[in-house]
């Protein structure tokens, strides 16, 4: 029973690294229609709803929250909102001028420097995490960087998202350490992010009704699936799949999003591109089995017991 459980909890997670994946396709295409403030506003509204429900099954079998309980709670969501909405802006925005694939890759150096951060923390980083982030860093030289050795806007606004994305797995940890409510954490941040893009988006942004039709499934798969389901699959299978295994498991979502963008946007990675994206993976799976502990996706980042044992979000 017990190997069953564990099988049916690694499927999950992978279904969930499969959405996680896809959903830079979506986030690409998604640019075909409206600005990336408008999409990451109207995707972060649909992923706090498509949390209504959880949060609505956790509030009846929870105690009432005291009134100056809400002080800490709304402090933090507001906090893990801004820092949120830093780094989803900057994935956003720089996506617009790289692909899918690479914008996955890239990300996901958020595993790597979450350790590395960590030493602010006074968390300990083991020699693993060390040689994982050199290759991580190789990989993404070889990746990124041109033969006159610059950085291509996209990839360079990419990659300063993934530092807000490992900012925001510590102070998403530190939170958690406050016995504030995951889901509602993890809403009340969503809506933060939905207000400041929407605002910007008024701003800077055409927002017109043609696009959002246009560009309605890659906004409801960025906010429903890739929020909604796919975080849902994350916190529940994470109970029975082994930390890491489940490490392993969600670091494919670098790999699903290159397969995606391949497929269905016919991206192609030269030679020196691939040799990129293999020494990236290499470095996030060795940081990670290094520290045997899985943390969010980069496209949905959700919440973590303890940001000093995070391997691997998210969004």
């Amino acid at each position: 029973m017990l190997i069953s459980k564990t099988l049916k909890a690694e499927a999950l997670l992978l279904l969930a690294a499969v959405i996680w994946g896809f959903a830079f396709v979506a986030q690409r295409v998604g640019m075909d229609h409206v600005g990336p403030f408008t999409y990451n506003g109207v995707r972060f509204v649909l992923g706090a709803l498509s949390l209504l429900p959880l949060l609505w099954l956790g509030r009846r079998s929870a105690a009432p929250v005291a009134p100056n309980g809400w002080r800490p709670i709304l402090g933090g969501g507001l906090l893990a909102g801004l820092i949120l909405f830093a780094g989803a802006s900057l994935q956003q925005v720089g996506i617009v001028h790289t692909t899918a694939g690479k914008a996955g890759f890239i990300t996901g150096l958020y595993v790597v420097i979450v350790p590395v951060l960590g030493l602010f923390w006074g968390h300990r980083t083991p020699w693993s995490t060390w040689a994982g982030a050199a290759l991580a860093v190789a990989g993404l030289y070889l990746l990124t960087l041109t033969d006159d050795l610059t950085l291509a806007e996209g990839d360079g606004l990419v990659s300063l998202g993934a530092l807000f994305w490992a900012c925001h797995v510590l102070v998403i940890g530190w939170l958690s350490g406050r016995h504030i409510e995951p889901v509602l954490l993890a809403c009340l941040q969503f809506v933060v992010c939905a207000v400041l893009s929407l605002a910007v988006a008024v701003v800077a942004e055409p927002i017109t009704l043609d696009g959002l039709w246009g560009g309605a499934l890659p906004i409801l798969y960025g906010g429903l699936l890739s929020v909604g389901v796919a975080y849902t699959l994350q916190v529940v299978a994470q109970r029975d799949a082994p930390p890491a295994h489940a490490a392993i498991i969600l670091s494919l979502e670098t790999v699903f999003a290159a397969l995606g963008g391949w497929l269905l946007l016919n991206e192609i990675l030269s030679g020196r591109g691939l040799l990129g994206c293999a020494l990236m993976f290499a470095g996030m799976l060795l940081s990670q089995l290094g520290l045997g502990r899985a943390a969010p996706p980069p496209t949905e980042p959700a919440v973590i017991p303890d940001p000093a044992l995070v391997g691997d979000e998210r969004s």
